[in-house]
């Protein structure tokens, strides 16, 4: 065994454990930069506004430290229904108690929910790093440099760094420059922990997905998802989801002829839990009115949209 030199000096390595809230208008790559920075599917993406309705924690441990990911709905002005208020309050409210902040932008744009979302960060007064998501899309490459300056100037931020959340891009380097924004900690979940959500919460967004994907316009927004039964059973989950929609039309759209559209909605969700939970799969799945829910606040508590 070879001795050690008692002249060398061997540097202690700090522990680091904080929260971050991702923070952003809708559409910008908030939950497609969460996934590949897990590296796997935690929070449900497409290519609608307003894909997220739930703070999702998503935890990343590295060497050094525990990085606890808040992803957010995306701040927003459309629409004054109970369900976009709660989404706004949602996203205001998670970055309050956190570390810090990653306002998340689209490459060459800036809109006035881009400004509304950097001044719900600039109230709470956390630390921010000002993400700039889909690089990979700027035809004009000489366009992003004086971008990135023009976003500078807007705000204190500890860094403003370009990204593209779809490719991998940069994002070793954001999570390095997040770790050393970090307070002194010991991480606060086991090392292979991904998130404080249950399967049975995951269950629900994945068909709320589909949804997503799947119909087009206003639909999917007048749409969610309670799961009534969730249990392992001979080795497999059974599972009874329930989508409520506001009308009668609504219903029908979403059935389809002779129930194939519902169909290939349970369908390619059930393969979406089946990776998720690394296990077999029984879901079934239903489709009820209840009159105006995203409109009712009572009726949003009920179906799980609660502060």
């Amino acid at each position: 065994m070879a001795e050690s030199n008692p002249n060398e000096s061997t540097a202690s390595v700090v522990s680091r454990c904080g929260t971050v809230a991702i923070i952003g208008r809708p559409n910008v790559g908030k939950s497609t930069l969460l996934n590949r920075i897990l590296g796997q599917k935690l929070a449900i993406t497409s290519h609608k506004a307003q894909t997220t309705r739930h703070a999702i924690l998503g935890i990343k441990t590295r060497a050094e430290g525990q990085i606890l990911f808040v992803d957010t709905p995306g701040i927003h002005e459309r629409g004054g229904s109970a369900l976009n208020r709660y989404l706004n309050r949602a996203a205001r409210a998670a970055v309050a108690d956190t570390d810090l902040a990653l306002l998340v932008v689209e490459a060459g744009r800036w809109t006035e929910e881009d400004a509304k979302a950097l001044e719900a960060i600039a109230a709470a007064g956390v630390p921010v790093i000002a993400v700039v998501n889909k690089v990979d899309r700027v035809a004009e490459k000489s366009t992003l440099l004086p971008y990135l300056q023009q976003i500078g100037e807007r705000h204190d931020f500890r860094q403003v760094i370009p990204v593209s959340a779809a490719k991998g891009d940069q994002v070793e380097t954001l999570e390095r420059l997040i770790v050393e924004s970090l307070p002194e900690g010991e991480p606060v979940f086991p090392e292979d922990q991904l998130t404080d959500r249950s399967e049975r919460f995951f269950a629900a967004e994945l068909v709320r997905e589909q949804l997503m994907q799947r119909y087009g316009k206003e639909l999917p927004y007048c749409t969610t998802v309670e799961i009534e039964r969730f249990e392992m059973a001979d080795g497999r989950y059974l599972i009874h989801a329930l989508i409520w929609v506001e009308r009668p039309g609504q219903k029908g759209i979403i059935i389809g002829k002779h129930g194939e559209a519902l169909k290939a909605v349970a369908t390619q969700a059930r393969l979406e839990m089946q990776k998720l939970f690394d296990c077999p799969v029984h879901l079934e799945v239903w489709v009820k009115v209840k009159k105006s829910w995203s409109s009712d606040e009572s009726a949003l508590s009920t179906l799980g949209y609660h502060d």
